[in-house]
């Protein structure tokens, strides 16, 4: 963990410059697209099933090897989800200004479609995009959420309820680790708060690399795995060539 301990020394840094720039807060009532909440699972939208053709390629930075992933794995503290007492999203504020007008949001559409045009504002307003998780394809930003591999209300309840503000923002706008990925509304709505033991990406062939960043981002913050996690966890590490 010493190397992530050094990360994270470098990556205050850069929050600090963040924080000048200034965010803005989740408005958990907005649009799919603008907010990118999780509702509960009671009131999620289900994705559907998918075509199994997505490719392992990946925008995400910073993905480990599958070989590195087992070995981060098998370090991590097995433990039960802390409590949700205190939660709120409001207290891992994004999208963070990234500069140019641009927020994280914007950022994360940017690199993750292709022929994406920006306007004044920085926002999408045409592109490419194929949702990892569903193998779904589409033209329209607005159609799209930014998933937080490892949500916000689990990181809470496996260790960031004792973190700073700071700490938690940076969780929330991370560009360099595998956390943030522009997917379907749906499946990001279908997804909701769950762990990979409750959730899975329904496209299949995308298992290996969701694996991997989940494993990827415990590691780096150094949350707590479930039992019933490292179980799944290590099921979908086994889908990996190698």
């Amino acid at each position: 963990m010493a190397g992530q301990r050094v990360w994270w020394g470098r990556g205050l840094a850069a929050v600090t410059v963040l924080a000048v720039a200034g965010c803005s807060a989740v408005d958990e009532a907005a649009s799919p697209g603008a907010a990118d909440g999780k509702p509960s699972v009671s009131t999620s939208v289900s994705a559907g099933a998918g075509g199994g053709q997505a490719s392992d390629a990946t925008t995400l930075p910073g993905v480990p090897s599958a070989e590195r992933a087992r070995k981060d794995l098998a370090g991590l503290t097995v433990a039960s989800h802390g409590s949700m007492r205190g939660y709120s999203r409001s207290k891992f504020p994004h999208w963070a200004q990234q500069g140019e007008r641009c927020d994280t949001r914007e950022t994360v559409l940017e690199r993750d479609g292709t022929d994406v045009k920006r306007d004044e504002e920085c926002r999408a307003v045409s592109g490419r995009w194929v949702s990892v998780y569903d193998d779904k394809t589409f033209t329209s930003a607005s159609e799209l959420d930014i998933d937080h591999i490892v949500p916000l209300a689990n990181a809470w309840r496996s260790g960031a309820s004792g973190w700073t503000q700071e700490k938690r923002k940076a969780f929330a706008n991370d560009l360099t680790h595998p956390q943030l990925l522009a997917v379907s509304a749906a499946s990001n709505r279908s997804k909701g708060d769950q762990g990979p033991d409750e959730w899975q990406p329904p496209s299949k062939t995308y298992w290996c690399t969701y694996a991997r960043a989940w494993v990827s981002v415990k590691a780096t913050y150094e949350l707590s795995v479930t039992g019933a996690e490292k179980n799944t966890l290590t099921e979908m590490l086994g889908t990996c060539s190698s």
